[in-house]
């Protein structure tokens, strides 16, 4: 892929994933072809500021888990209430870093393809 679209991509999508990993990331994009583009751009990343939100908001029903694809954590918050309150406040300072990781591991699922 070319670096224009490289660097289009890291732009529009770097609030989705760590400072960390927008250095592989676009080392992977720059040795990936120009076929991954359409596959990249129908990947539904998560917003982690959103996340947060909804850990706030719905955490002691363990809806943030599900929503990033933990349904055993989030099954497990909601028949415990979060963990009396605790699950859900440590999820509070969390839930950010499992999102850009989730959208980083749904990233490098459709480039290693």
């Amino acid at each position: 892929m070319d670096s224009q679209k490289v660097d289009l991509f890291i732009l529009t999508n770097q609030k989705y994933f760590e400072p960390t990993q927008l250095q592989i990331i676009r080392e992977r994009l720059q040795a990936a072809d120009d076929a991954k583009l359409l596959a990249l751009s129908s990947i539904d990343y998560k917003d982690p500021s959103m996340m947060l939100l909804v850990s706030i908001f719905a955490g002691t029903l363990g809806v943030d888990r599900f929503m990033v694809g933990d349904v055993g954590i989030g099954v497990a918050k909601l028949l415990t209430g979060g963990g009396c309150g605790i699950f859900a406040l440590i999820d509070w300072f969390q839930i950010q870093g499992i999102t850009r990781r989730k959208n980083f591991e749904a990233l490098m699922q459709v480039l290693s393809y």
